[in-house]
């Protein structure tokens, strides 16, 4: 992580990058990591990021009160009422329980909690933003979702890890590319969270799931419906349209769409 004072000298020298912030926020670790661009656009593309996790978290937290979200499940706020970000994400939450038949559900275990979406929507917001702003390389990660745009070096698109399932210390595959949002459910990041919304009990047969594809939020609800699935996991994934997958099951086995984007072990590993 560089500090303020490691990133006034890389200015100072004309350097660009890395530059790489670590913030905890909705819950979980994210890390900014930008090549590429000067330190002032640095600064101001990270300010930006952080500052629009912090108001979504401040939107849809379900442990905050005050939140948005808290407030429509206690009946103080309708839909109506809220901000467009609200109404929109809601609506995208509909939308995605009616293409997953259900598994994939806002009120999976009762009270209302988009997090499933908010998370992986709320990356790909900012990853849009450093995008506007002109950074094309960067790399966003929130707890096992990411956007990569670009390239950790050039000519070199980015390595991003899938945690293993029982090893933290372990990857269980490596993904390469220079374009790609990917999210991974599973029960390693906040033990066994995800339900069958049809059944309200947490599935069998399957311990990760990871979805990769253009959109970060979509792939967030995508992971889950499928972790969610259990063993049916593996043959739905392979319906999805412009979204490939990786899943692990409880006997090892792992399954992967044709297009899935596994680094070629002979390519640069730095």
């Amino acid at each position: 992580m560089s500090t303020a004072n490691e990133l006034s000298a890389q200015k100072a020298q004309g350097a660009a990058g890395p530059y790489v912030h670590v913030e905890h926020v909705m819950g979980t670790t994210v890390s900014i990591d930008l090549r590429g661009c000067t330190a002032d656009t640095a600064e101001a593309g990270t300010a930006g990021v952080i500052r629009w996790l912090h108001e979504v978290d401040a939107a849809f937290s379900t442990y905050r009160p005050d939140s948005a979200i808290s407030r429509i499940e206690r009946g103080e706020l309708t839909i109506g009422q809220a901000d467009d970000d609200i109404a929109w994400v809601l609506g995208r939450c509909e939308e995605l329980r009616r293409e997953t038949d259900g598994f994939f559900d806002a009120r999976a275990h009762g009270p209302l909690d988009p997090s499933a979406l908010v998370k992986g929507w709320a990356v790909q917001r900012a990853a849009d933003d450093l995008t506007r702003r002109g950074i094309t390389d960067f790399c966003l990660s929130a707890g096992g979702d990411v956007v990569c745009r670009g390239g950790r070096e050039p000519g070199l698109p980015w390595r991003i890890g899938i945690q293993h399932p029982y090893d933290r210390a372990a990857v269980a595959a490596v993904l390469q590319a220079t374009d790609l949002a990917v999210a991974t459910s599973g029960t390693y990041e906040r033990g066994s969270h995800i339900v069958d919304p049809h059944t309200r009990r947490a599935p069998r047969a399957v311990v990760s799931v990871t979805v990769c594809g253009p959109d970060l939020g979509t792939a967030d609800a995508y992971s889950t419906a499928a972790f969610a699935m259990g063993h049916e996991a593996a043959a739905w994934t392979l319906s999805l349209d412009g979204y490939e997958a990786m899943t692990v099951t409880e006997d090892d086995t792992v399954f992967t769409t044709p297009s899935f984007p596994l680094a070629d072990p002979g390519q640069d590993t730095r």
